[in-house]
């Protein structure tokens, strides 16, 4: 299919998953800041999320990214298009890494990705299913120019759903 790319913008580099990046995504998928992703998960379960948004790339054509600070090397967070077999569409999806919240990292990264996903990888479609109680990723997911769609598939009937404008839309 398609090798995961490596994307820039002005502060980040988006990249393939090492695994030096598992610690830092269990940290998270293993705490209670999971809550809004069905979790906390076990350090297994995290693994397998984990697994399954690098191998993705290979077997979809997208995936999950490491979000790298360039000046600094460090790791702040994941960025996604995934469209696991329970998923209705792809969904753009996003982790700040403890420490690297508020810092307009991962809206930039998302915002990235996105286009990536348009142009890049064609996707017909891009949501981000989202907990209705997770604030901060709401407002990700308006600052990117989402907007919610009541009436769109999910698994999870009380997420919200957030559709990305096509780009052609937004001309």
């Amino acid at each position: 299919m398609t090798a995961a790319p490596t994307l820039t913008t002005e502060r980040l580099t988006l990249r393939p998953h090492l695994m030096a990046d598992f610690p830092p995504y269990a940290a998270v998928m293993t705490s209670e800041r999971a809550v809004y992703m069905g979790g906390p998960y076990s350090a297994t379960e995290a693994w397998g999320w984990f697994a399954s948004d690098v191998a993705q790339w290979d077997l979809l054509g997208h995936g999950g990214l490491a979000v790298i600070e360039t000046a600094t090397g460090k790791t702040v967070g994941q960025v996604s298009v995934i469209q696991p077999p329970d998923y209705p569409e792809p969904e753009l999806g996003w982790i700040a890494f403890a420490g690297h919240e508020g810092k307009g990292y991962i809206t930039e990264a998302a915002s990235r990705l996105r286009d990536h996903a348009w142009s890049g990888i064609g996707v017909g479609s891009l949501v981000s299913y989202i907990d209705s109680r997770n604030d901060r990723s709401i407002a990700v997911a308006r600052r990117l120019g989402a907007i919610e769609d009541p009436e769109a598939p999910r698994t999870d009937y009380a997420d919200l759903v957030y559709r990305h404008p096509a780009p052609e839309t937004l001309q």
